[in-house]
């Protein structure tokens, strides 16, 4: 029987890409999920498959992180069969533009900020409790390789992600004492909506980004979050950097000609 099976696991940012792959991959492992995210339709059609394909409870709540208020409302009406959540995954982020900081777009920051960051804290607030009072859970946040270091034109979107590498660090200490799990998983080139969200809708501009490497499919990371969750008790993965084989860091790339 799967380590899974029956455990609740709440995922951000779950209609596409990693947040998406995770809710396939916990799915199959036989989790019951809470998939919340602003694509409400998209969250339907890909809850419905779980269901169908493996049997298991789904959820599916259209929930904007970066709304306080909305966000308390919707973990605070999760009723017992739903608030006993074990695994929170912060999966919901993204990033905008690709300008200099002197050149950047203040509601382009906003956005990173409000999502990437308050986001997840938003969120954490809220679930943790939960986790606090069973004096058990796990949160997994997806950082990113930008959060360990930054690349031209990158200045915000790196600084939203250097702040979730130091909010998982610093909710580790704080629930320490909690028996609860704490991880940052944090990849490298992942082939997403990522770029195409970047480029607000520019396919040719954001296919580029991937020109002459093989990068990471959500997929891969879905697998990663899912082996820091199925650790023994006493085994906490506190950090994962991972990338694809051609990328050492968020600047040092391979790209093979065609």
């Amino acid at each position: 029987m799967s380590l899974l099976n029956g455990k609740v696991t709440f995922i951000t940012g779950a209609s596409a890409g990693i947040g998406k792959a995770c809710a396939e991959v916990f799915a199959r492992e036989k989790s019951n999920l809470i998939l919340t995210a602003r694509r409400i339709e998209r969250l339907k059609s890909l809850g419905k498959k779980l269901v169908k394909d493996y049997g298991i409870k789904v959820k599916f709540i259209q929930l904007d992180v970066r709304n306080y208020v909305q966000v308390e409302e919707v973990i605070n009406s999760l009723d017992n069969n739903w608030n006993k959540i074990d695994f929170l995954i912060n999966n919901a982020g993204l990033s905008r533009g690709l300008d200099k900081i002197h050149e950047g777009k203040k509601e382009d920051w906003d956005e990173m900020i409000d999502t990437n960051v308050k986001g997840l804290a938003y969120v954490t607030r809220h679930v943790l409790p939960l986790m606090v009072n069973r004096k058990k859970g796990h949160i997994i946040n997806i950082g990113s390789t930008a959060g360990h270091d930054v690349y031209p034109a990158g200045n915000v979107y790196a600084a939203t992600k250097f702040a979730v590498k130091a909010l998982s660090q610093s909710t580790r200490y704080d629930v320490l004492d909690k028996g609860i799990k704490v991880t940052g998983v944090d990849p490298g080139m992942v082939e997403t909506e990522f770029s195409i969200v970047r480029f607000r809708g520019d396919k040719e501009r954001a296919k580029k980004v991937y020109t002459g490497i093989k990068p990471l499919s959500p997929k891969d990371v879905a697998e990663t979050v899912l082996f820091c969750a199925t650790r023994p008790q006493n085994v906490n993965i506190n950090q994962v950097i991972l990338t694809p084989l051609a990328q050492a860091s968020s600047t040092q790339i391979v790209r093979k000609d065609k």
